[in-house]
């Protein structure tokens, strides 16, 4: 399609469920948070919220986003929400040879948590075909980013490392300063809920209650292990699944929070996390992936809250009686909570930075090179994954 497109306009490509209340993410909220901040720096967004069941949907799905991409001029800087982009290279690839594509990754496919090995592998080949054809990549943290370039051999310089930002809040009251524990994630095996259940277990002499607010619905035999492992623990109503939060609500779990807990397996960056150092509240959290990252250090070098190593319930627990037992130790980690508040970005520079890869995509010379034949891309670490081909698609079916 001939047209040309200033500097100024942007198309973003995302997820169905954007603004979907009952399905609350990270990755949504991040992209409903960089577009707002965009159109307030001046910039043309247009969206293009595609259905489907992503990474890898029906071929209803792929058509639809291949028919979105098309109505896009020759030329354009698109942004492609990673969820959408990577697992179809088929619909993205031809589309990277005649648009100015950035392909915005927030979990990389193939570190969800419980999908079968085959289906893993083949989720890395489709993701390492979309990003090489991508002329930018953008990765939420710099673990992330470092993960992409090793994997899926990229140039380091085509990808760009944007952390979320933060909205400023009030600090949080809590309740006794150590009882409320508060775990914001969607009930799936990667956030490690059942890590968390099995530390709390071994504590059940400690004043605690643990509000788990986050989507319920998106693996139910997951969620029907955890209330069995509560209830065989006689936790069942000390261990609250409370399902997704938004708004007031989410803010008021937040309020009464003493200490956040998150104790995923993977976790690209942890955007709960500085919402909940943006309240003052301390975090318990695995030291893995991005996490780390968003805990980060006050200025004067403490870190606002305790890591542990990931999968390991005996030293998740080992921390929580830390924080019960050692008054001393609460109340340092609260004051570094609250310094750190004082240090985090908000989501104007989040925005800014971003629009900075799309504005140096924009002026690069002419279209994006054609993207490497499927052939030159190495084979997976566990195995040769074809491109997909209709009728010949191991993810259809094989969701977790």
């Amino acid at each position: 399609m001939a047209g040309t497109v200033s500097a100024g306009t942007a198309y973003v490509v995302l997820p169905g469920d954007i603004d979907d209340p009952a399905t609350p993410s990270g990755g949504n909220h991040y992209d409903r948070q960089v577009i707002t901040g965009l159109t307030g720096l001046g910039w043309r967004v247009r969206e293009l919220a595609v259905p489907g069941s992503w990474p890898r949907p029906a071929e209803a799905g792929r058509v639809a986003l291949a028919a979105a991409l098309a109505g896009v001029p020759d030329g354009a800087v698109v942004l492609l929400d990673g969820l959408v982009a990577c697992g179809v290279p088929e619909v993205v690839g031809p589309a990277a040879v005649r648009l100015r594509v950035a392909v915005l990754v927030h979990l990389p496919l193939g570190d969800e948590t419980g999908l079968p090995p085959e289906v893993a592998a083949r989720l890395d080949e489709w993701e390492r075909q979309t990003l090489r054809a991508a002329p930018a990549i953008v990765a939420t943290s710099a673990g992330t980013g470092r993960r992409l370039v090793e994997r899926h051999g990229l140039p380091a310089a085509r990808v760009h490392i944007v952390p979320p930002g933060v909205a400023a809040a009030p600090l949080a009251s809590g309740t006794d300063g150590a009882a409320s524990l508060l775990c914001v994630a969607s009930v799936i095996p990667r956030k490690g809920h059942d890590v968390l259940v099995e530390a709390l277990a071994t504590i059940p002499d400690r004043p605690w209650t643990c509000h788990c607010v986050g989507p319920v619905d998106r693996d139910p035999g997951h969620l029907d292990r955890l209330r069995r492992l509560a209830g065989a623990a006689g936790l069942a109503d000390r261990i609250r699944f409370v399902g997704p939060r938004t708004g007031t609500e989410l803010a008021a779990d937040y309020a009464a929070a003493d200490l956040l807990v998150l104790a995923s397996r993977s976790e690209p960056y942890g955007m709960v996390v500085t919402e909940a150092l943006a309240r003052g509240i301390p975090v318990l959290g695995s030291a893995v992936d991005g996490l780390p990252e968003a805990v980060g250090r006050t200025p004067d070098g403490a870190v606002p809250g305790l890591l542990v190593p990931p999968g390991d319930p005996a030293a998740l627990a080992g921390a929580l009686r830390r924080w019960f037992d050692e008054p001393e130790l609460r109340h340092r980690l609260r004051a570094a909570a609250q310094d750190r508040r004082a240090d985090l970005p908000g989501w104007k520079v989040t925005a800014a930075r971003l629009g900075e890869v799309l504005s140096a995509l924009a002026r690069q010379p002419g279209l994006p090179r054609r993207p490497a034949p499927a052939g030159d891309a190495p084979s997976s670490p566990t195995g040769d994954a074809p491109s997909p081909r209709a009728g010949d698609d191991p993810w259809e079916g094989a969701q977790t």
